[in-house]
């Protein structure tokens, strides 16, 4: 996978984000409406509010993890607003430490790194962000994992022994987005706790 293959996959990432972000803000604002003139009540309101709002919140989510990145920073208010949504949607709580504004291409790697994470915990789990200098380190712990030998011991090259499914898109990325970035990969595991670090 070489650059511009990479760059590609920003872009379509980047755009088909920015397309369904607005529709899914333009009903979110429509179930505001109604709700303000009280003209839908109960659990299939809440039903759809619900969809509504995790599908909006993995949507910004994906957009930072797959979209073009740039050196820009991420205030530690937005990222922590787009990890508090994600918890809600799911199950997985992530501890995110840092004070500072981070560049947005960094936060690219951490998300796309939550997400490798998030795949081998299917009962939820915690996964704490931490960085030294400029090194970082996510590292995810639950009760039960199901780590798929494949993806977490080729995690650094990126090269795959069996085809990787839409599902596993992230362990693709995240190595080749790294070495764009002069960064490498490296991923351990054990049957309780898993580490990325780049």
């Amino acid at each position: 996978m070489s650059d511009t293959t990479v760059n590609l996959a920003e872009l379509i990432g980047s755009r088909i984000c920015h397309d369904l972000i607005s529709p899914i803000g333009a009903i979110t604002n429509g179930l505001e409406l109604l709700e303000m003139v009280g003209s839908i009540h109960g659990p299939e309101m809440e039903l759809i509010s619900g969809s509504v709002g995790s599908a909006g919140a993995r949507i910004r989510f994906f957009r930072v993890a797959f979209g073009s990145a740039s050196a820009h920073p991420l205030g530690r208010a937005e990222v922590s607003e787009l990890l508090r949504d994600i918890e809600r949607a799911g199950r997985l709580r992530v501890n995110w430490h840092l004070t500072e504004a981070i560049p947005r291409n960094q936060v690219k790697l951490v998300f796309l790194a939550l997400m490798c994470c998030e795949s081998a915990m299917p009962f939820g789990g915690e996964v704490t962000v931490e960085q030294a200098g400029e090194d970082w380190a996510i590292t995810g712990s639950a009760e039960k994992l199901n780590v798929e030998a494949d993806l977490w011991k080729n995690l650094t090259t990126g090269q795959f022994a069996n085809k990787l499914t839409p599902a596993q898109v992230q362990f693709l990325l995240l190595p080749e987005t790294a070495a764009s970035m002069g960064r490498r990969v490296v991923a351990e595991t054990t049957s309780t706790r898993l580490e990325i670090r780049f």
